[in-house]
């Protein structure tokens, strides 16, 4: 399903609408594509459809919020996404650790009962872009806050900096995050770091 364009039609200052530096068509054209995937590898696809028609919505609404001295409107979308994610935690983890369940159900089937090379594709994964087996059921051992920004910068591809823009926390924060989830995530992972890609800046 293709989510419908969240803007009736090109707002502007004389019916009220978004500042002149805002041109939410243009916003929603270069940016849905992106959110909808970061929702869908995060939940699934036909959540996705909802919840990035939703971030837009939300983004029209609050546009009145948006500085952009404080930052892009890249982060500040995927912080939106992030927010109306937390709604949906409980099904997102359940969808983890059935993943994880399928992971070693498929390690169980194979010659041998196990999986050769399981962590240099767990690592190719993340830098692809899935979420699957287990580096699922690392991820659901990690307080949600370290979740989001594993997950803004694995899947969403943000910088230090969008990330604490997206999430509205300061910058150091975010590094003391990511080192922490980084550390669990290798212990869970037999000592392999799955953001293999260092996304500073």
């Amino acid at each position: 399903m293709i989510a419908p364009h969240p803007t009736p039609g090109r707002p502007g200052p004389e019916t009220g609408g978004s500042p002149p530096d805002l041109d939410f068509d243009r916003i929603f054209d270069d940016h849905f594509a992106e959110i909808h995937r970061y929702v869908a590898r995060r939940l699934d696809v036909h959540a996705a459809d909802d919840l990035a028609a939703e971030t837009f919505l939300r983004a029209f609404r609050d546009r009145d919020r948006f500085d952009a001295a404080r930052g892009e409107i890249r982060p500040w979308l995927y912080g939106i996404a992030t927010n109306l994610l937390a709604k949906h935690r409980r099904s997102e983890v359940r969808r983890w650790k059935a993943l994880a369940r399928t992971a070693v159900r498929d390690a169980a089937d194979r010659p041998g009962g196990h999986a050769d090379g399981h962590e240099d594709r767990v690592t190719a994964r993340v830098a692809a872009g899935r979420v699957t087996g287990r580096l699922a059921g690392a991820l659901t051992g990690l307080a949600e806050r370290d979740r989001n920004v594993v997950l803004l910068v694995a899947l969403g591809g943000l910088s230090h900096a969008e990330v604490a823009a997206a999430l509205d926390i300061p910058y150091g924060t975010v590094a003391s995050r990511l080192n922490r989830a980084r550390r669990r995530l290798r212990e869970a992972l037999g000592d392999i770091d799955p953001l293999k890609e260092d996304h500073d800046g």
